[in-house]
């Protein structure tokens, strides 16, 4: 027997009009059921009288996974609403995919207060209840089809559009071969490109221990300058900045460019660089660049290097960039799904790259560093950034 689906909406903040898909209306929950959950290992929360599941948001959540864990069964209204965090309302939208049903009566006072504690955790539980934000038969695109050839036509209404985050995966070709190679695991990366930083690097340290390498050499012998083999140290550092620098500015002047909305062919294409990634920002297999259209920018920058610079040297200046992408690409990663320990330099920075999914989009471009966001004025306030 074929069930009929029926849309219902909740709890949203005011102007929004967020449903959810289920083949029921939503359900009420009891203090028993929350509390059940809770001790088997789920992460429910409430939101006033609304349960959310977010067991499998746990891990990745910037504050930390324990700081969900230890507000389990509890209200976090005053969490959302700060101090020291006010939520973005693309943060609240993202909670409604989580939505569970409603409370039948009012919850206990010690499952309202923040600190109730439950002593089995696992951040991987789930009982697959999971609700998404919208009513996929009446967002602007069409979800049962790929998206890249539809972005462009939502013209006005892209980018709003595309900076309103959701958790489910993107499909953006119709060939499955083309699709498959739009995606790539984070070990790919690593598995392409660190044996070349490896063999570069013996290769340039092997040249440079000759002594025959020398600087100006091709406009005069008498003045050149001999390059000994442990320069080859600062040049692989000078070309780490340059990727740094390279690394802002594409994100900033490329990923971000802000393309006209009659222009269907830049709309498409700058969905294909990077406004996938914000619609869908913790889908795993698109947050590393795919090693063939990453050698469309590399091998004309190690081209470049060798015409312009003696060999070896412009050789030590492109791995050092290569070693900087690579770090570039596997911090990405590790921003998204990693579980950094709290106060650290990696706990701060992923919760910097966050607020630049969800709430800051037009600054925050760095991703190893802020480095460049600093001088250029881009860098996310500090007070925008505190610990969840």
């Amino acid at each position: 027997m074929q069930m009929r689906r029926r849309w219902v909406t909740v709890r949203a903040p005011p102007g929004w009009t967020l449903c959810t898909s289920r083949s029921m209306a939503a359900r009420r929950v009891t203090a028993a059921e929350l509390r059940d959950k809770c001790s088997a290992g789920a992460c429910w929360l409430l939101r006033g009288s609304s349960v959310y599941d977010v067991s499998s948001f746990v891990k990745l959540h910037p504050g930390g996974e324990q700081l969900l864990q230890d507000r389990a069964g509890t209200d976090i209204q005053r969490d959302l609403d700060g101090p020291p965090h006010r939520h973005s309302d693309n943060a609240l939208r993202w909670l409604q995919q989580y939505y569970v049903g409603e409370m039948e009566e009012p919850a206990p006072q010690h499952l309202r207060e923040r600190g109730n504690r439950y002593t089995k955790k696992s951040p991987h539980y789930s009982d697959g209840i999971q609700f998404t934000t919208f009513n996929p038969e009446k967002d602007l695109v069409d979800w049962e089809k790929p998206l890249l050839w539809q972005v462009g036509h939502l013209r006005e209404k892209y980018d709003e559009w595309v900076h309103q985050p959701v958790d489910r995966p993107i499909r953006l070709f119709q060939s499955n071969f083309v699709e498959w190679c739009s995606k790539t695991a984070w070990y790919i990366v690593l598995a392409v490109w660190a044996p070349v930083v490896i063999y570069l690097t013996w290769y340039c340290l092997t040249e440079l221990a000759r002594g025959e390498t020398r600087l100006f050499a091709s406009f005069t012998t008498e003045y050149s300058i001999p390059v000994p083999v442990f320069f080859f140290f600062p040049l692989f550092f000078i070309g780490m900045m340059v990727w740094t620098l390279m690394e802002y500015g594409i994100h900033r002047y490329i990923f971000h460019m802000n393309p006209p909305a009659s222009n269907y062919f830049l709309i498409t294409l700058h969905f294909m660089l990077h406004g996938q990634h914000h619609k869908a920002p913790f889908d795993s297999s698109r947050l590393v660049f795919p090693p063939v259209p990453a050698s469309f920018v590399i091998i004309p920058l190690y081209i470049l290097l060798q015409v312009v610079l003696p060999p070896v040297v412009g050789l030590s200046l492109f791995v050092g960039g290569l070693f900087g992408y690579v770090t570039y690409d596997m911090t990405h990663y590790y921003l998204h799904y990693g579980s950094p320990s709290k106060g650290s330099y990696l706990a701060w920075l992923k919760s910097y790259h966050v607020r630049h999914h969800f709430e800051h989009q037009k600054t925050g471009f760095g991703i190893t560093s802020t480095l460049w966001d600093r001088p250029f004025n881009t860098l996310i306030p500090e007070d925008a950034i505190k610990d969840y």
